[in-house]
């Protein structure tokens, strides 16, 4: 599966088939939402933070992709991340953009 964040494959003809999408709501857990609270205090990077984003980012993009599939999709484009919090220490992320097949 092909995933670019153009519009367009350069070189390809693509015919469009909707829009997908994935999400997952991610929480934090005790441990790093105790170091985070640590870190804030010399500053720097929050790995523990970083490290659940990348990993709910990859979820979000497998989920897209699974329904992009289904669809009979050769590559999704214009791939967009979102994100927006949804309660106290849960954050929501989101993968979207066109499914599309290449025309022969």
């Amino acid at each position: 599966m092909m995933l670019v964040s153009i519009e367009n494959i350069p070189g390809k003809e693509i015919e469009a088939l909707g829009v997908v999408k994935g999400t997952i709501v991610q929480t934090k857990n005790f441990g790093r939402d105790f170091m985070a609270g640590l870190k804030t205090l010399v500053g720097g990077e929050i790995k523990g933070y970083t490290e659940m984003l990348n990993e709910a980012r990859q979820i979000a993009t497998k989920r897209m992709v699974d329904e992009a599939e289904s669809l009979g999709a050769d590559a999704v484009v214009g791939i967009h991340y979102g994100s927006s919090a949804v309660m106290q220490g849960a954050a929501e992320i989101i993968a979207y953009g066109t499914a599309v097949k290449f025309v022969k």
